[in-house]
């Protein structure tokens, strides 16, 4: 897909298609970080954090090691 820039203000815009925003499941809400490498521009959705009724990774992380407890421990000894 080709895609020109046009004159917003005293800026310069994108228009992102709708088929491109609901694959990446983003809205005019949703905030992004936008980088370059130098020679491209690289748009990012950010992470919104985990809701209150969501595990935190912390949570995950102790759920797996107790869970996988004695594999781990086997894995360490190789």
């Amino acid at each position: 897909m080709v895609k020109k820039l046009t004159k917003h203000g005293n800026s310069l815009a994108i228009l992102l298609d709708k088929p491109i925003l609901e694959m990446l499941n983003i809205n005019e809400k949703t905030p992004l970080k936008i980088r370059t490498d130098g020679i491209n521009i690289i748009i990012e959705p950010i992470q919104e954090l985990p809701s209150s009724d969501e595990k935190t990774i912390k949570e995950l992380y102790e759920e797996l090691a107790t869970k996988y407890n004695t594999v781990l421990k086997k894995l360490s000894n190789n």
